[in-house]
């Protein structure tokens, strides 16, 4: 008499395509055996993989925002900057903005044991093509509804940068003021010299952040900031 043995085989854990319908947890299973795959996004339960970047619609934008957001953080306390961190905001959306910017200790999110922001930071800002962008989009609507307070979107082919602050469930455009500069509700002495920055003047960029840091609003905003 024969007897037959079956053995099983480990599952087959099938790689991220674009469009894929999956629930947060397959997503995660997915991207992690994914390693050299460098963005992938969960949008409204649909995966969103990210082409290859070119250095001047993505690359450079994408650095002057990191450098911009990083001066304001050196000189304000109990902040935390993220570059293209992975975000989860509910089982269907697990976005991984350009940027982000969020206050650590009594802020509205919170980092996960391992190691993930949860819940929606009070800054984001996204690096998008133009206005047919899904970050105008399916990402835009996602983020008012959990709440990220304030959206940057640099539309590098359209030649604009939209400041959008959360009012009432809806985002509303600030405009820049009287000095052509944009200024942060949420982080007071974030100051935006938005024509400096879509023509490629750093320098002016950093200059109007350092007067914004200068400005009695952000050493009120450092003084609440450290007592939390």
């Amino acid at each position: 008499m024969t007897t037959s043995t079956s053995f099983s085989t480990p599952a087959t854990i099938l790689p991220l395509e674009n469009g894929d319908k999956l629930t947060r947890a397959e997503f995660e299973r997915r991207y992690e055996a994914m390693p050299n795959l460098k963005k992938a996004e969960l949008i409204e339960g649909i995966v969103y993989i990210a082409s290859a970047l070119r250095i001047t619609q993505h690359g450079e934008p994408h650095a002057d925002i990191i450098g911009w957001l990083s001066f304001y953080k050196a000189f304000t306390p109990n902040l935390q900057l993220g570059d293209n961190c992975t975000v989860r905001l509910d089982l269907d959306n697990e976005p991984q903005p350009d940027a982000l910017l969020r206050i650590e200790v009594g802020g509205q999110s919170t980092i996960s044991q391992d190691g993930y922001v949860e819940g929606a930071p009070e800054l984001i800002v996204e690096i998008a093509a133009s206005s047919a962008s899904y970050d105008l989009h399916q990402k835009l609507n996602v983020y008012c509804r959990h709440e990220v307070q304030e959206y940057l979107v640099w539309r590098v082919l359209d030649g604009e940068f939209d400041w959008l602050r959360l009012n009432a469930g809806e985002y509303i455009k600030l405009e820049p003021n009287t000095d052509r500069v944009i200024c942060s509700q949420i982080f007071p002495g974030l100051w935006l010299d938005k024509d400096a920055l879509l023509t490629g003047n750093l320098a002016k960029v950093l200059e109007v952040l350092q007067q914004g840091l200068a400005s009695p609003a952000h050493q009120d905003f450092v003084q609440q900031l450290g007592k939390e």
